[in-house]
């Protein structure tokens, strides 16, 4: 899985910010999710995954419209395991919110209602899976003022993708939970 392998390499790359604690941490945040919301963790995955096919899209038509360094001024200011309606917003906007909602419902089966909650919840996970390439240089960030190389290579992975579905979020969760299991 090509998102998942860009992880593992920034996972060995002392130069980038992937660590097993941050990926554990992000798993950690999605399962006390599914438990306080009564959600099978598969069925949460699987939100994941569709959810991970928007932010894709909406990242992709930030990069395009405003350029490189505002897709990834997103990932970095929104990053985390901590609730933001801000990032669902940056993201999605008001009706784009409603599109993700309701195709998530149809997919997973979880209703709406739940849905609205865990947003502000998943879309910071789903930033922080993604910033896991970000260089971990402060130095090479406020140097490099250039978009002709990003810092981010697990972003890039995700945003270049060939729509072959490699870059499903679901299953790099799920691939992450199996090497962090692997580990102990």
């Amino acid at each position: 899985m090509a998102l998942f392998d860009q992880i593992l390499g920034a996972l060995n790359n002392p130069n980038q910010q992937a660590s097993p604690d941050q990926l554990s941490s992000i798993l950690g945040t999605m399962q006390q999710t599914s438990n306080q919301q009564g959600i099978d963790p598969n069925t949460t995955q699987a939100a994941m995954s569709v959810l991970g096919g928007f932010v894709r899209s909406a990242l992709q038509q930030q990069r395009q419209t405003q350029g490189r360094a505002r897709a990834e001024a997103i990932v970095n200011q929104f990053a985390g395991t901590t609730p933001s309606m801000a990032a669902v917003q940056a993201l999605f906007g008001m009706n784009g919110q409603n599109q993700v909602v309701q195709a998530i419902s149809q997919r997973t089966g979880i209703p709406p209602q739940t849905i609205q909650i865990l947003l502000p919840i998943l879309v910071p996970l789903v930033l922080n899976l993604l910033k896991t390439g970000a260089s971990n240089s402060s130095a090479s960030a406020t140097t490099t003022t250039t978009s002709r190389s990003s810092s981010n290579s697990v972003l890039d992975s995700f945003l270049d993708s060939d729509g072959d579905g490699q870059v499903d979020v679901g299953d790099a969760l799920r691939l992450a939970g199996q090497f962090l299991n692997q580990r102990r």
